[in-house]
């Protein structure tokens, strides 16, 4: 169902779309652990470690496909805004087009490449195999993740974030139920988590073309909108092409940090994951307001109604530094307890762990503030700015602060996790500079930034 995201309190609509964006997010990252616990229950060792690498591997493979993802939202957004169904239609039957030819060459390519990948990873050769079963399974079920993603997209757009929250949902629990079956009475090991997930990913497109179908779009494709548009697919690219690389080099990133880790032994390396995973848990909030930002800017863009994009771009941010905050009193309050849950048995992870997490928590705060401009910048078709700051950040704080902090403190995390935030801190800047520069006297003519 189409909503209007050009009127009405500015603060409403955007509770209102991001609450259960937020919550699809959060069902989304408990059924991946959900499987990593499960697997856990009736496997060793080798099948936990093929779970979590191929799960990890997944995930940055989710990432870009989402971040190609996001041109299609905003291209949408932008229509919707203008109320030009017939538009929305095209870019609708565009962005189905190619993401259906990408996906199979994208399939194709990640198979050939499989094992080439299991090594990059440094994969431990007593999960080796099972981990290839869990990806060729996976990266068979990639035209399914990318269908889902895309067609998620397309409710975004239309400003619905509902009926994705009910699908992920429902696809979560067959999830679940499949992990019991196949990897519990079946002892199919990691293959069953993949077959699983790939089933439920399956399912969840099912029920997101019932959705499309049924639901009060106002939009009806015709077999002409499926056709390349030139100025349409140079459109949805000129946003998702930027994001995706962005996010792609944000995961390499991590991996790069995580092997800096790991080359300072098995504590250090534990206390790393373990935080790595209690942050990406706390960002559901950042990105739910980054997705929020662009959407909902994108509508009003279209509106011509830019006042209203800054007002969401201001709340946007308010919301995040509450949250920032928030996250950090908790973590600085109570670093040694949330440690604790995880490492229980192992105090010298909970001390390391707890220096790591008390400097890591503060890119809660100024994360927030760049992914709310990364945002508003994708709502004008200007993705390009969010790829700048985010790879300067990449390249001049976030990776060799992380190496030199392990290099002259080697016994303390608490640098070492000041990294992220400092190469966050740098973003943010950057992104208040081009806004400045950019967009401080606001937009007379909307169709000058989107076409």
């Amino acid at each position: 169902m189409k909503q209007e995201l050009t009127k009405g309190n500015i603060i409403q609509v955007i509770i209102r779309f991001a609450v259960p964006y937020l919550i699809s997010c959060f069902l989304q990252t408990f059924y991946g652990l959900a499987d990593l616990y499960i697997t856990g229950q009736f496997n060793g060792a080798a099948a936990i470690t093929a779970v979590s690498t191929g799960s990890q591997i997944m995930h940055m493979i989710t990432v870009i496909i989402v971040g190609l993802a996001m041109g299609a939202t905003v291209s949408i957004s932008h229509g919707a805004g203008a109320k030009d169904d017939r538009g929305v239609s095209k870019t609708i039957g565009n962005a189905v087009s190619f993401f259906m030819i990408f996906s199979v060459v994208f399939t194709v390519l990640l198979l050939f490449l499989v094992n080439g990948i299991i090594q990059l990873v440094s994969t431990p050769a007593e999960s080796v195999n099972e981990t290839r079963q869990y990806l060729m399974v996976c990266f068979i079920g990639v035209p399914f993740i990318t269908a889902y993603n895309v067609i998620g997209s397309i409710f975004r757009g239309l400003g619905d974030t509902k009926r994705p929250m009910y699908i992920v949902f429902a696809a979560g629990v067959i999830n679940v139920v499949l992990d019991y079956i196949l990897i519990g009475p079946c002892q199919m090991g990691a293959m069953g988590a993949a077959i699983a997930t790939v089933t439920a990913q399956a399912l969840s497109v099912v029920f997101a073309l019932f959705f499309l179908k049924k639901g009060n779009t106002g939009i009806h494709l015709k077999k002409e909108d499926f056709v390349f548009k030139k100025q349409i697919l140079q459109n949805i690219l000129r946003i998702g092409v930027p994001i995706a690389c962005q996010d792609g080099f944000i995961q390499i990133s991590f991996l790069v940090i995580t092997a800096i880790a790991n080359g300072r032994g098995v504590v250090i390396a534990a206390s790393v994951g373990i935080v790595e995973k209690i942050i990406s848990f706390m960002f559901l909030v950042p990105s739910a307001m980054l997705s929020t930002v662009s959407a909902v800017t994108a509508q009003n863009v279209g509106a011509n109604e830019h006042k209203r994009g800054k007002e969401t771009l201001k709340y946007g941010v308010l919301i995040c530094l509450v949250f920032g905050l928030l996250a950090v009193l908790v973590c600085e309050v109570a670093a040694e307890p949330i440690m604790g849950l995880f490492a229980e048995n192992e105090p010298g992870v909970v001390e390391m762990g707890s220096q790591y997490l008390r400097a890591y928590v503060f890119d809660c705060l100024a994360a927030g503030v760049h992914f709310c401009f990364s945002g508003y910048f994708c709502a004008y078709g200007k993705a390009s700015y969010s790829f700048i700051h985010n790879l300067l950040s990449i390249i001049l704080v976030r990776v060799p602060g992380a190496y030199l902090a392990s290099v002259f403190y080697p016994d303390n995390l608490f640098p070492m996790g000041l990294a992220a935030p400092l190469g966050s801190l740098l973003s943010a800047l950057i992104c208040v500079i081009l806004y400045k520069w950019k967009f401080s006297g606001g937009f007379q003519n909307a169709e000058k930034y989107i076409n």
